[in-house]
């Protein structure tokens, strides 16, 4: 087989997520809102979420792959959280303080990504879960006749 290596995680790795947060910001446009809308996109490969006002414009956006998390890793409950993050960094010079979240898809991002929302001081509205479910589906096949 080959040598077996050690990943070992140093300081590097965390200051390419923050100088990504960091470029991202500039980004932002500088728009003031009070009340706005967080959607939270967790399949099982990746965990997207996106700010925007009422009328739905995209105030700030992010993802896992774009933090830098690779492979499995991006459906993990630290990434979700990273990516909340990153994305009220961006958007904490506009002044936001209400929000309503809009959950779709069974990763397990949802709850950890909720939670960083919560814990950053951010008062939640609504909570709506917009995944999409089948009510009927297709047409099943003919019984078979031996």
């Amino acid at each position: 087989m080959g040598k077996k290596r050690v990943v070992t995680k140093s300081g590097e790795d965390l200051s390419k997520i923050e100088e990504k947060i960091s470029t991202s910001q500039a980004k932002a446009p500088n728009v003031q809102l009070e009340k706005g809308r967080i959607y939270i996109t967790a399949s099982y490969n990746n965990t997207m979420v996106s700010v925007t006002d009422l009328s739905g414009r995209v105030i700030a956006w992010s993802s896992a792959g774009l933090l830098g998390f690779k492979g499995p890793k991006k459906a993990t409950p630290f990434a979700a959280s990273k990516v909340v993050e990153a994305v009220l960094e961006q958007v904490k010079k506009s002044g936001l303080k209400t929000v309503e979240i809009y959950v779709k898809g069974v990763g397990g991002g949802r709850d950890s990504a909720m939670r960083t929302i919560a814990s950053h001081g951010l008062d939640i509205d609504l909570i709506k879960d917009v995944t999409p479910l089948p009510h009927n589906g297709p047409r099943p096949p003919k019984v078979r006749r031996v």
